[in-house]
């Protein structure tokens, strides 16, 4: 079955990946520091803004995958899809600022655990009935 939805997805998110990336190195060639954070907070804030879209980034798009592979409208998957990437994006966004307790950081992790456990009880209703 070929996937007509999810790549979209995918895409966006390659895209902020590779500009969570960006910003690390940037942070990193500021702080002139090439492994760890070096106790800059700065450096630390995009280290972890990077590594927190990579440990959920990758279980949403298997799942949105998945849901599609199942059959799922194009409308449940668009939800989906649009709720994990503005979700990742909030995250990112209120993790990068001087504040770390951001409002959109909070948000960002309530529309990625909907996305992702949406899909997950999707998921698991359609394989028991």
């Amino acid at each position: 079955m070929m996937l007509s939805v999810t790549p979209l997805y995918a895409g966006l998110l390659g895209l902020m990946l590779i500009a969570l990336a960006v910003h690390t190195i940037r942070a990193r060639m500021r702080a002139k520091v090439s492994i760890g954070d070096g106790g800059d907070k700065a450096l630390s804030q995009a280290i972890r803004a990077h590594g927190n879209f990579t440990e959920y980034a990758p279980m949403g798009l298997i799942l949105l995958a998945l849901v599609e592979m199942q059959g799922a409208p194009a409308l449940a998957l668009h939800l989906l899809g649009a709720l994990l990437v503005l979700g990742r994006a909030a995250h990112a966004f209120g993790l990068t600022r001087a504040n770390t307790l951001h409002p959109a950081r909070g948000l960002g992790m309530m529309l990625t655990f909907t996305s992702i456990a949406l899909a997950s009880l999707g998921l698991i209703a359609h394989a028991l009935f």
